[in-house]
């Protein structure tokens, strides 16, 4: 809860952390603050000493307007990033949907692609599998760009370069669906039992793993989702939109159908 104490105090850490020309602008542009202490004009008039104690004495009167203040910067630091984001996407299409180091699923030749980045031990990822599954199955067109992104530690690193290796053998699609099916914590031991159980060759699979090509992969894609604004797994590309986060198959598939349309 604001008090007037308590938003004393405050007041400074935000001048010290938020740009004061913003902040500033905000206030000169708001009805109540022009209201109360004159124009626009008025203000731009004053020096900034009389600037900043008008400002602080306007937010010690009215609190909840520091809230809606913070939440308007908020929201239009957002709307900055996507757009640099959308960018970026634009710029390096190529590399995020078509990739040859970045294995391919559903139809290889359908008219959308639909990219995930992903981590074997995210839970909303293994949340998402039997959907993408779904999707896949519901959608005939439907062509799938799988992007190794494991932020969550060294084990999801090793299960990363296994399934990079995995598709050196043609085994992707297989050793990808039983890494999910683990029931536990996807481990160096789980992944060379689940790749045994897959059917590889596991001593080629350690071989390839240590391959240059498999680690450079797994960094072109990290540096690719921060670009992108990924911060998260799972996370989806399709079109020139980008979607953080797990979701269910109805809005996925109206994600897919929206780029399929071009919108």
């Amino acid at each position: 809860m604001f008090t007037k104490a308590r938003t004393s105090r405050f007041f400074g850490g935000i001048f010290r952390t938020i740009p004061l020309v913003a902040l500033a602008g905000w206030f000169m542009l708001n009805p109540g603050f022009q209201g109360e202490r004159g124009s626009a004009v008025a203000a731009g008039e004053m020096s900034q000493d009389q600037l900043d104690q008008r400002i602080h004495d306007y937010i010690l009167a009215h609190p909840e307007v520091l809230v809606q203040a913070l939440q308007s910067l908020d929201e239009r630091q957002r709307q900055a990033e996507a757009a640099e984001a959308r960018k970026v996407l634009k710029a390096r299409a190529a590399d995020i949907f078509h990739d040859k180091q970045s294995p391919v699923g559903g139809n290889a030749q359908g008219n959308v692609t639909l990219v995930e980045f992903f981590d074997y031990n995210c839970p909303y990822c293994r949340m998402m599998a039997p959907i993408m599954e779904q999707a896949v199955a519901d959608d005939p067109q439907l062509r799938i760009v799988y992007k190794e992104f494991p932020i969550l530690g060294p084990d999801s690193v090793f299960a990363a370069k296994a399934a990079l290796a995995a598709d050196k053998q043609g085994k992707y699609a297989a050793f990808h669906k039983a890494l999910y099916a683990a029931k536990t914590r996807v481990t160096e031991a789980v992944v060379l039992k689940t790749a045994a159980e897959a059917g590889l060759d596991v001593e080629r699979m350690k071989a390839d793993m240590r391959q240059p090509d498999i680690q450079a992969s797994i960094d072109r894609n990290t540096e690719l989702a921060q670009a992108l604004r990924i911060t998260g797994t799972p996370g989806f590309v399709a079109g020139d939109q980008i979607y953080p986060g797990a979701t269910d198959l109805a809005t996925l598939k109206t994600f897919v159908n929206q780029a399929r349309a071009g919108k």
